[in-house]
């Protein structure tokens, strides 16, 4: 919550904004968290502190909105702004707060330039050169990395060089200091240090022509484990002392499946479920990553190879990883409305007055999203554009998906099919990110609402 700070040093590196009064007897407010609810002097003839407003800042821009949260109307920029309604604000913005001039303060809304701010954050310096691929000798782009050596690639780059060693039955060396490749995997925190490089060196940044080339390489989506070539035994036996010690075999590895049969040569990924491996195969329709996370799951790939149990080899069920279109639901995710479990409980006796079930109620809402009726600008999925009723997805990105569609058929519901009860309380503004939870009974009880998304709020 935004207070007035008066004359202090900044000591929150959170501090992004602020309201500066006109009269300087009061105290600057300083706006810390991405959504602040302000609670300061509004009379000029009283210091006693008021809540009257909410400030919710707008990533990448230099504008924030501002709520009315007081039970009178306030002013900003000369216009009225009644309770509960929203405005845009920027830097320079005068926000008075209360109906008229007349006996209220005036405040000006300052954004603080990202220079200027207090920021806790440690400083490196890196040589340009050591952030470049070692085979396109360009700035990394979805930087991989590659044990033990430790060097860096890029994505589409390494991707090229693993798939040109498996075409020669090689084994996979390092392309730079040529060392014994036996993993790979993406450096997140490396990406975010080329972030940083870019924005300080636009002339750095790669042309979109180059990046599409990468991107369509690139292969690695999650950790790969790359075998040495050499004889391995199975998982029974005992570990030949010419291996690296890694039991790093699969189904797979010594027996024929589905056509298939892993050789010396064989890149396999570890299940993200299981943490069993499976070979690592492009050339196949079953998807091995979930297009909602890019996490890797074999339950689709052993179903596919007719492979459901083998002692000594975890491995997931079909039903761990399998397509939108045919998988059931019987609850309301738990993550569903934020976790709100006044929604929730709306939600679940709404469907039931419809005399339909979850089932019925997901599944007619797939269809529309299949159809791309539904916005999907905010989708908590990965790839959500291409996202398909035929895409294999995990059960923790399906339960994303479901709780989504959920706030579309809430949001859709008409006034008078709501149960009694919810359909006479006001609507909330938050929406799909509302913070009535149900643990905040409290602020629940005194808006005397369940909270429900506002007409014209998108998710």
């Amino acid at each position: 919550m935004g207070e007035s700070s008066g004359s202090k040093p900044c000591l929150d590196a959170d501090i992004w904004a602020k309201l500066v009064p006109a009269d300087s007897r009061y105290s600057v407010v300083d706006i810390g968290s991405n959504e602040t609810v302000v609670y300061s002097e509004i009379s000029c003839s009283s210091g006693n502190k008021h809540e009257w407003c909410k400030i919710t800042r707008i990533l990448n821009q230099s504008s924030a909105m501002i709520q009315n949260k007081s039970s009178t109307a306030i002013l900003i920029d000369g216009a009225t702004v009644q309770s509960e309604d929203i405005m845009l604000i920027q830097s320079g913005t005068e926000i008075i707060p209360g109906p008229d001039r007349e006996g209220h303060l005036s405040y000006r809304f300052e954004m603080i330039p990202a220079a200027e701010r207090c920021e806790k954050r440690v400083k490196i310096s890196i040589d340009i050169e050591n952030a470049k691929c070692g085979i396109c000798l360009n700035i990394w782009h979805d930087v991989i990395s590659v044990a033990p050596c430790l060097h860096n690639f890029c994505n589409g780059c390494f991707s090229e060089w693993l798939r040109r060693s498996q075409e020669r039955h090689v084994t996979v060396l390092c392309p730079q200091c040529r060392a014994l490749v036996q993993f790979a995997g993406k450096n997140h925190f490396l990406r975010e240090v080329v972030e940083d490089i870019l924005q300080a060196d636009c002339s750095l940044r790669r042309s979109k022509e180059d990046v599409a080339i990468l991107d369509s390489h690139a292969l690695i989506q999650s950790n790969l484990v790359i075998s040495s070539g050499r004889k391995r035994k199975r998982p029974h036996l005992a570990v030949d002392e010419q291996t690296s010690g890694l039991n790093l075999s699969c189904p797979q590895c010594g027996t024929e499946y589905g056509g298939f049969r892993c050789n010396g040569d064989t890149v396999h990924i570890p299940c993200h479920a299981c943490g069993g491996m499976m070979p690592s195969r492009s050339n196949i329709s079953v998807p091995q990553h979930c297009l909602g996370c890019n996490r890797a799951f074999c339950g689709a790939y052993w179903h596919s190879q007719g492979v459901a149990r083998i002692d000594g080899h975890p491995l997931c069920s079909y039903d761990s990883f399998k397509p939108i279109m045919e998988r059931s639901i019987a609850r309301i995710p738990f993550a569903a409305h934020e976790t709100n479990r006044y929604e929730q409980d709306i939600t679940e006796r709404s469907i039931r007055q419809l005399g339909r079930t979850l089932q019925d109620v997901i599944s007619e809402w797939i269809g529309k999203f299949d159809k791309r009726e539904i916005d999907r600008s905010r989708m908590p999925l990965n790839h959500a554009e291409t996202i398909t009723a035929a895409t294999h997805i995990c059960n923790d990105c399906y339960d994303k998906l479901v709780s989504f569609l959920l706030y579309w058929f809430r949001f859709s519901m008409p006034r008078h099919l709501l149960p009694p009860d919810a359909s006479k309380r006001e609507d909330c503004w938050y929406g799909y990110a509302c913070r009535t939870q149900h643990h905040n009974e409290e602020h629940a009880q005194k808006r005397n609402h369940v909270c429900r998304p506002t007409r014209g709020t998108h998710p």
